[in-house]
């Protein structure tokens, strides 16, 4: 007899997915369960629905979660019985991760498998047998020490995960503290939840520490958990940022918050090359070639000190030479931060096998609840094309479509009319196309920053912002990422990157650190209705859906609006 309980909000499905009601009593704890150990992938209204797969569940793994538990969170909400296949196959791949441990001995490095079965089907393998340089045993291997990080790699996208215990150079010492009073002036002390995360990647310096991901929404102090793990690792740090706004913001952090000194931290960037025992340099300059086919001159960054740690800050965007040259640096101590895995490349796990599992994962309502990000409305604001636009964008191509869309020039109004309602709040319009955020910049009157924009410029008109002399500010994407504007309450979204997930968290984020008074933040995503944006609007939305959050969407007429 099949069992019934309308009060659940799961429906567990035979292919790994997982139906969600939002309107069930029992949907925040579910979701906020479910989030543990599966991914989002579509958000409509009233029905979610989240994967389960092998890498989500090898994440909850690494994070300490069992297939037991998996299981039973499973059975508590689920609404219908879940299939006894679904349960055994959470077993089977849950079983997988720490089959496999790579170790050291007084020679190097040593792979195990848990039985000379395994053993040999990864001997057989094509894509693992070129990294294995001799058998030990019926159940072990040697292998390069250089080949550390590709051997893992090949692991896990065969579906044996590595479980890497064989430990760390300890790197250059530098004997590193937090300040309990910030130079800048006032008590400075770890969070809860940063302590936390702190601890758990350190992991009092163990062998299952040292390597991973901390994920953590925007706005709650990921540069913050970043020194405080330098300060348990007590080594030469390199930190690798987005641009170098976010670069001078990590040492203006390190030198505010921390014992180090001026000429302890070195800048490194297209405009300044300064080596020292903290580093902070961009990916584009890690990245930088003349031409296409010559050599990534400044990748020899990674071996110009003794590091003991390797920050990788919006580890989701690690680009592809970083990744190739993270593969050897396997005996490095590695902390990915970030408010999202989500990868548009697909590439997760790259991030798991060469960065670390995910150790730590704090839901962004949760931080919202006890007031240490703003509360967020998001509000989709549709509005029509104007007539003489329909037929052009009817006969255009897709990528045109899109670009017509995000162009609408009814946004300039919408844009007035939420700047009328927030007057006094100060405020971030952000767009994807240069030419429409200078347009709507200079009909306005208010400044613009573009990727073009010098540095200097940049910093002063960011230092406007953020001391109130300031309140509206055009910017493209280069304040995606790492861009302190702790003061910013609305953030109007005129244009974006087609469906990216990420960039829609980033956006958000721009406006969620916590706030005087009543610590509210606006999020407003303009539109063009019946178009491909608003298709991709959905898209992007998924992974805020995912925390919690949902969208008012309030409809444009011509002569008014209808919610």
């Amino acid at each position: 007899m099949t069992t019934y309980r309308p009060e659940n909000p799961l429906i567990v499905q035979g292919d790994h997915t997982v139906l969600v009601e939002v309107d069930s009593p029992r949907y925040l704890t579910a979701r906020d369960e479910l989030a543990r150990f599966a991914e989002l992938i579509k958000s409509p209204e009233h029905i979610h629905t989240y994967r389960i797969s092998p890498l989500s569940i090898w994440n909850a793994c690494a994070a300490g979660i069992s297939a037991d538990e998996i299981s039973r969170t499973l059975y508590e909400y689920s609404k219908y019985e879940v299939p006894q296949h679904v349960a055994v196959e959470i077993r089977e791949y849950s079983s997988r991760y720490g089959r496999l441990r790579l170790e050291r001995d007084g020679e190097g490095l040593l792979l195990w498998a848990a039985d000379a079965p395994l053993a040999e089907e990864i001997h057989r393998n094509k894509h693992v047998a070129p990294l294995l340089t001799e058998r030990l045993s019926p159940e072990s291997f040697r292998v390069d020490p250089a080949s550390r990080g590709r051997i893992k790699q090949a692991l896990v996208k065969i579906g044996f995960p590595a479980e890497d215990l064989a430990g760390y150079r300890d790197g250059e010492p530098l004997p590193i503290s937090l300040r309990n009073k910030a130079l800048s002036g006032g008590a400075f002390a770890l969070r809860h939840y940063q302590a936390d995360a702190a601890r758990i990647f350190h992991a009092e310096g163990a062998r299952r520490g040292g390597s991973g991901v901390i994920v953590l929404p925007c706005g709650a102090g990921k540069t913050i958990v970043g020194m405080a793990c330098m300060a348990a690792v007590q080594a030469s740090t390199l930190v690798l940022t987005t641009n170098v706004t976010a670069s001078r913001q990590w040492i203006a952090e390190l030198l505010d918050k921390t014992s180090l000194q001026d000429d302890q931290v070195g800048e490194y960037n297209g405009s300044t090359k300064d080596v020292r025992p903290v580093t902070v340099a961009t990916y584009n300059i890690m990245t930088w070639r003349p031409r296409n086919d010559a050599e990534f001159a400044h990748l020899k960054l990674f071996d110009e000190r003794n590091w003991g740690l390797i920050i990788y800050d919006e580890v989701h965007l690690l680009p592809a030479p970083v990744f190739q040259v993270t593969a050897g640096l396997q005996a490095r101590r590695r902390l990915g931060l970030t408010a999202t895995l989500v990868r548009e490349d697909g590439r997760e796990d790259d991030v798991f096998a060469l960065i670390g599992p995910k150790k730590v994962d704090v839901p962004w309502k949760v931080l919202e609840g006890e007031g240490w990000i703003a509360a967020a409305s998001c509000t989709e604001i549709r509005l029509t094309l104007p007539e003489e636009l329909r037929m052009p964008y009817a006969v255009a191509e897709s990528r045109h479509k899109f670009r017509m869309a995000s162009e609408n020039p009814r946004k300039l109004a919408a844009v007035r009319e939420l700047l009328a309602r927030h007057p006094d709040e100060p405020t971030l319009i952000i767009g994807m196309y240069v030419e429409q955020i200078k347009q709507i910049a200079a009909e306005l009157g208010v400044p613009v920053l573009t990727g073009n924009t010098a540095q200097r410029k940049r910093d002063a008109i960011y230092e406007d912002f953020k001391a109130g002399r300031l309140g509206v500010l055009a910017v493209s994407k280069i304040a995606n990422f790492a861009v302190d504007l702790p003061d910013a309450a609305v953030a109007i979204q005129i244009s974006g990157t087609f469906g990216s997930r990420q960039e829609e968290a980033q956006r958000l984020g721009r406006i969620l650190r916590p706030k005087a008074g009543a610590n509210q933040a606006h999020f407003y995503s303009i539109v063009s209705r019946d178009t491909v944006e608003q298709d991709f609007a959905l898209k992007r939305q998924l992974f805020l859906c995912e925390q919690g959050y949902s969208y008012e969407i309030r409809d444009v007429e011509e002569k008014g609006n209808r919610s």
